[in-house]
């Protein structure tokens, strides 16, 4: 048996909302890895397709300690990556093959719509369907969406805005143009 849990998270966006999906020990002790809790969504506030808590979900911030640590060292310079249990079943095939290419793109770095295209074999006019499925990227920051650019170097989309963007560029070292 599943169930939905969230906590808030202050952070330097803003307050994060975390949605996780709590696995019943009865369904095996690794079925959600560590604390039983997969993440499902990370969202801000005025986020373009953000989460809102739904009634039935429970409030349960100890589920998301270990997620909330890993923020807080992300934000504080002291981590370059996430290493979350993620819950399995979100987004579309293409949109899954997208989202990998964003977890693969590393830590201060940047690439273009058009690479990731190109990584996902959509070159073309499939460039605005890479865009789609960036901006449908239910974890943001944990999944690596803000490293994707324009191919001039602009600050391209972002759900949680381009001021957050270029923000969370900011602490990775990376300089981009105003989009």
């Amino acid at each position: 048996m599943t169930t939905t849990v969230y906590a808030r998270v202050e952070s330097p966006l803003g307050e994060l909302l975390l949605v996780g999906e709590e696995t019943a020990v009865a369904d095996g002790p690794d079925a959600a890895g560590a604390g039983g809790v997969r993440l499902r969504s990370l969202s801000m506030p005025g986020q373009k397709g953000g989460v809102v808590v739904q009634d039935g979900w429970r409030h349960a911030p100890e589920a998301f300690a270990e997620v909330a640590q890993q923020l807080e060292a992300y934000f504080a310079g002291r981590s370059t990556r996430f290493d979350v249990p993620v819950a399995e079943g979100a987004g579309t095939e293409f949109q899954r093959r997208v989202w990998a290419v964003l977890e693969s793109i590393p830590y201060g770095s940047t690439v273009s719509y058009g690479q990731v295209a190109a990584q996902v074999g959509a070159s073309g006019a499939g460039v605005r369907a890479v865009g789609t499925a960036i901006g449908r990227n239910p974890l943001l920051v944990v999944r690596p969406c803000h490293r994707v650019i324009g191919a001039d170097g602009a600050l391209r989309g972002y759900a949680g805005g381009l001021e957050r963007k270029k923000l969370l560029l900011g602490l990775e070292g990376v300089e981009a143009l105003a989009g």
